[in-house]
């Protein structure tokens, strides 16, 4: 794929990656194609949202992250606390532990030259947005013990066995959480109930490549929640046999649902994280802005409605 030399880029690269040779050489290539191409290098967090906000103002083409499911979000919040309908298209080089948005859409990984000649000569298309509270997410929000895993898994750790690490922590976990307890709440109603662990998709991947939300579209205008419900130890492998089926109609544990808009109130703070990064609240008020955001995918994404030739995010 050929860079288009009319555009103007932004790599936006997370200070861990700025060392990498193999990306530096990558982003001498596209410069040698005569492509406009800028990077800035995050140092702390907030960076990244930062340099996306001045992209917006400075009428960047597309703002591309050189990072992690971690970067992309802090990103896109930047780009999307600056305006609501954006104008500035985003790519992504993927360098991270897990790199769960980039695996799930296809975007090349383990070669910066491939994901960066995407990134800067691909067609961007409008997906979906999430939101809670006020903050944004595109691929997955996940509650209770995925999002305390997140919170608590030692960077060292993370270092040595990748997604790995997750899973490991997961099961530490696992052995010693609580329920949450709480109630959903719906344009039909209220339910009141336990649960200990949730995922909401826009995407469908998290914590290290799991599908947690396998009917999710980044384009549906929708979003899939998915939710294991509080469950006597003894039942616990019941709970993964569903798990290898999620939204599995004759489930016991694991519920699936696919809504636009949505409240859980916790009775004890619950731990969130929104594309790894954690938050921690009793509220989460979620809903989804479709078709918001201009995004540069692979032409035969599987997480798309539409091929980008009916669904154009103009440049």
């Amino acid at each position: 794929m050929t860079p288009l030399v009319d555009r103007s880029l932004r790599l936006i690269v997370n200070g861990k990656a700025a060392g990498n040779q193999a990306l530096r050489a990558a982003v001498g290539t596209i410069r040698g194609q005569g492509v406009r191409l800028e990077v800035r290098v995050t140092w702390e967090g907030g960076d990244a949202a930062q340099y996306a906000a001045e992209a917006v103002q400075d009428d960047v083409d597309i703002v591309i992250a050189a990072g992690g499911d971690g970067t992309i979000n802090e990103i896109v919040n930047g780009i999307m606390n600056v305006t609501d309908s954006p104008n500035v298209a985003v790519g992504v080089v993927p360098f991270g532990t897990a790199n769960d948005f980039a695996t799930g859409c296809g975007i090349p990984t383990g070669n910066p030259l491939t994901a960066l000649s995407l990134a800067a000569g691909g067609e961007p298309r409008l997906i979906d947005v999430g939101r809670v509270n006020d903050r944004h997410f595109i691929n997955v929000a996940s509650g209770g013990i995925g999002a305390r895993v997140t919170a608590e898994t030692p960077a060292g750790m993370k270092k040595v066995l990748g997604g790995g690490a997750y899973s490991l922590m997961g099961l530490v976990t696992a052995a010693k959480m609580e329920p949450y307890r709480g109630k959903l709440v719906t344009p039909e109603g209220e339910e009141h109930g336990a649960m200990i662990l949730m995922a909401v998709g826009n995407g469908r991947l998290a914590g290290g490549g799991y599908d947690v939300a396998p009917k999710a579209l980044l384009d549906d205008g929708l979003l899939d929640a998915m939710a294991v419900l509080d469950v006597d130890v003894r039942e616990f492998g019941v709970v993964l046999s569903e798990l290898m089926n999620v939204g599995g109609e004759q489930n016991r544990y694991v519920v699936y649902r696919q809504m636009a808009s949505f409240r859980i109130e916790a009775e004890e703070p619950l731990h969130m994280n929104l594309d790894g990064e954690p938050v921690l609240d009793t509220s989460y008020e979620f809903d989804i802005l479709p078709r918001r955001l201009p995004f540069i995918l692979p032409d035969t994404a599987p997480l798309v409605v539409e091929p980008a030739s009916t669904n154009p995010g103009n440049l």
